[in-house]
């Protein structure tokens, strides 16, 4: 039963017609996929560190600016360190009591709508101390602002 374009037909039952890939086929095929793999995952992984260096980036300088906003506001003083959320994220008045939106008598900010996220730590603990002691650190007499997730961050 020879076939005469030279492919198998079902019916035929010979030797040189391959019914399944061997060892080796398969053994190449798993490798390129390795190859591949090793090529495209750490593109991944650096494309998904940029994007959290670019959220933080943008999330201090949200930051930033509000806390200058409200220093303008409230005659040259900074949020305290204790009560820097409800102060950042609730009405308040000139002297930086603080109320719900919409309070009368409380007619400056909310400057946040929440206290964002350290895109690096997952946190959103706000401290004065040493790096890697809180997701954020703030100088209530300077308003300095920083991630403290790591010395460079801090630096930032």
């Amino acid at each position: 039963m020879s076939n005469q374009s030279g492919s198998c037909s079902a019916v035929a039952t010979c030797r040189r017609c391959p019914r399944a890939f061997t060892l080796i086929e398969i053994i190449i095929v798993v490798a390129i996929l390795g190859i591949l793999a090793a090529i495209t995952i750490p593109h991944f992984t650096s494309a998904a560190d940029q994007a959290r260096g670019s959220s933080l980036e943008m999330d201090l300088y949200r930051i930033r600016t509000q806390i200058q906003v409200y220093h303008a506001q409230h005659n040259d003083t900074y949020p305290s360190l204790d009560s820097f959320v409800d102060q950042m994220t609730k009405a308040s008045n000139a002297q930086g009591q603080t109320a719900a939106a919409g309070t009368p008598g409380y007619s400056y900010g909310p400057y946040l709508r929440d206290m964002p996220v350290n895109p690096k730590t997952s946190g959103s603990k706000l401290g004065s101390g040493g790096v890697g002691t809180s997701d954020w650190y703030y100088d209530e007499t300077t308003g300095d602002f920083r991630a403290n997730d790591s010395a460079t961050s801090r630096a930032n």
